[in-house]
C-alpha cells in the first residue's frame, strides 16, 4: 500500500502512553479532522492534484464530470495538455465557468456565465459536465447547457499525453488550455471521466502528486 489512509485517527496510545499529535516531530498531508465533515477533497488554494503519471490520452472523445463547492470566485478546476498546442481546460473567472477545447487548429471555449459573479460561491454543490465530441464541445452546470460553434470542424483529436492537474497546476507545467494560474480553493468529489464505454472514477489520494490538497476531507462549512 502506497497512499494514505482517507480517515481522521485520534487518542491513540503505544506502551499505555498516549501520542502527542499536537506538536511532531514531522508532518506531511495531514490537516484537522472536521467537526461537520462532508464527502469531498478539500483543496486549500495553493496546489494541485496530479492524476495518471504516464499521460492522459483526450483524443477525439471524453466526458467530465465532477462536481465542486468553492470560496472564490476563480481557479483551475482540471488541466491535460501536450507538448504542443493540443489540449483541455476546465477553470472558474470571474464567477464564470470555461471549457476549452484545442484539437490542434486552435482553442474554442464554451463559457457558462451565472447570473452574478458570485452565484456559484455560495457554499453548496454544483455539478459540472464538460463533454467533448470531436469537433464538438458542451458544458452543463446544474442542468444548464451551453453549447460553442467550433469553426475548426476537421480538426477532431486532442492529442494529449501529459498528467491530468486538478485544482491547478506547477509553475514549470505549460497548459494550453487554461488561462489562469489561480489554485482552486474549495471542495471537489465525484470526479469522472468517460470515453466510450470506459468510465473511471478517480480517487484522490492516488495522485502521484498532491499539494494543498487533503483528499476525503471537506470541512462541512468555512467561518
Amino acid at each position: 500500500v502506497t497512499h494514505s489512509i482517507p480517515a481522521c485517527i485520534g487518542g491513540m496510545t503505544i506502551n499505555s502512553k498516549q501520542l502527542d499529535k499536537e506538536s511532531p516531530v514531522s508532518i506531511f498531508a495531514v490537516n484537522k479532522c472536521y467537526e461537520t465533515a462532508q464527502d469531498g477533497t478539500f483543496f486549500d488554494g495553493s496546489g494541485f492534484a496530479a492524476l495518471v503519471r504516464e499521460g492522459y490520452k483526450v483524443r477525439s472523445d471524453v466526458n467530465i464530470t465532477l462536481e465542486f463547492r468553492m470560496t472564490a470566485a476563480h481557479g483551475v478546476l482540471l488541466g491535460v495538455s501536450s507538448a504542443k498546442v493540443d489540449a483541455i481546460g476546465l477553470e472558474i473567472v470571474h464567477g464564470k465557468v470555461l471549457f476549452h477545447v484545442n484539437n490542434g487548429a486552435g482553442r474554442i471555449t464554451a463559457t457558462y456565465e451565472p447570473r452574478g459573479t458570485n452565484s456559484l460561491c455560495d457554499g453548496k454543490w454544483h455539478k459540472l459536465q464538460a463533454n467533448k465530441s470531436k469537433h464538438r464541445i458542451s458544458l452543463i452546470i446544474d442542468g444548464n447547457l451551453v453549447h460553442t460553434d467550433n469553426p475548426y470542424t476537421q480538426s477532431t483529436s486532442a492529442d494529449t499525453n501529459n498528467p491530468i492537474y486538478v485544482g491547478g497546476y506547477p509553475a514549470d507545467v505549460k497548459q494550453n488550455c487554461l488561462t489562469s494560474k489561480s489554485s482552486f480553493r474549495g471542495c471537489l468529489r465525484n470526479l469522472v471521466l468517460t470515453k466510450g464505454q470506459h468510465t473511471e472514477l478517480f480517487d484522490f489520494s492516488r495522485a502521484f502528486d498532491l499539494r494543498g490538497v487533503f483528499p476525503h476531507s471537506c470541512p462541512g462549512a468555512e467561518h
